[in-house]
């Protein structure tokens, strides 16, 4: 698009910014509680709330108190909760087989929030890094994290899922052929309406430290994710794994990081038209929550504002763990 205007002083472009009533109705792109999926923490226990030291204002929940956690995002608007389990050393083994037991944390905490709070949206994490002893999305043999084996396991992992009652399975471990091999067991098993939201674009980043310190990986995890997670200096790649993914069944497809890879969902969305999210990961939230605390930034308006810019950059959602502040503010409570 190649806008036409009229010579200055017959277009002055500061007439559409003179005041709110103007700016708002000139507005390009705007935020709503609608656009968020909160990532929350499961443990085991009861009645535990664990603070987690490099995410302020984030908790490892006993399932008892996800299901609270879950009824306060439904009061608020937010339409879906992620679920992530946090696993000790001592629950970890080198089969993964935590991964799809029917009663693992995850479960647990699907099943009682689609009984207390049922009109919520379930997503879950599908990879293997917290049931891992070694901390990898996938088996480890001879030091290679092998892909073929992983997927067996991974689709174990999605049909535990589906049948505790999620809605949106999040494959996060960027092994090859997943999406075509769960979407056709989640078909063969009669689950033919849950979700794929696929990590299509997930890359080695140095943003995803306090996640791992919140999911119990960091003192597990043996080298690191280069071999299956992408290269930072990469784009065409990740439209590759996009259309690979969706061709496989994905129904939406999700760049992770967010912030520093807003041009990948840009191009993802011009591209592919599918529905695109972004996943504003715990690096980019401690910044954010670290540089508030200071006093060097207005936290609410820099929330908001890194918010935006995923909708501006074509997004249809985001998942934040800013979620429930910023849709108190959106509805102005």
């Amino acid at each position: 698009m190649r806008p036409t205007q009229a010579p200055f002083p017959a277009t002055r472009l500061r007439r559409t910014r003179a005041t709110p009533a103007i700016r708002g109705l000139v507005r390009q792109n705007t935020l709503s509680v609608d656009d968020f999926i909160w990532p929350v923490f499961v443990r085991s226990g009861e009645g535990i709330e664990e603070p987690i030291p490099s995410m302020p204002g984030v908790f490892r929940r006993s399932v008892d108190k996800v299901v609270e956690a879950a009824r306060e995002a439904a009061d608020l608007g937010i339409p879906a909760i992620c679920i992530f389990p946090y696993t000790g050393i001592e629950e970890r083994t080198e089969d993964c087989a935590g991964a799809w037991d029917p009663d693992n944390h995850a479960n647990r905490a699907i099943r009682a929030i689609k009984a207390a709070v049922p009109e919520i949206a379930i997503m879950t994490d599908v990879a293997l890094d917290t049931y891992n002893i070694n901390g990898h999305d996938g088996f480890v043999e001879d030091g290679e994290i092998v892909n073929d084996r992983t997927i067996e396991a991974l689709v174990k992992m999605t049909l535990s899922q589906a049948e505790a009652g999620a809605d949106i399975i999040g494959p996060s471990d960027m092994m090859d052929g997943r999406i075509g091999a769960m979407r056709s067991a989640l078909e063969g098993a009669g689950h033919q309406n849950v979700m794929i939201l696929s990590y299509a674009a997930k890359y080695a980043s140095a943003f995803y430290g306090p996640f791992r310190d919140a999911v119990g990986a960091s003192g597990a995890l043996t080298g690191d994710k280069k071999t299956y997670q992408m290269d930072p200096g990469n784009s065409d790649e990740a439209m590759r794994l996009i259309e690979r993914d969706l061709a496989e069944g994905a129904d939406m497809i999700m760049v992770k990081p967010g912030l520093p890879y807003l041009d990948i969902c840009r191009r993802a969305r011009d591209t592919f038209g599918a529905p695109t999210f972004a996943y504003q990961v715990s690096g980019e939230y401690s910044m954010i929550k670290a540089a508030a605390q200071q006093g060097w930034i207005d936290e609410d308006r820099v929330m908001l504002e890194s918010l935006m810019a995923f909708k501006r950059a074509g997004c249809d959602g985001i998942l934040t763990y800013f979620a429930p502040a910023a849709a108190r503010l959106l509805n102005g409570a």
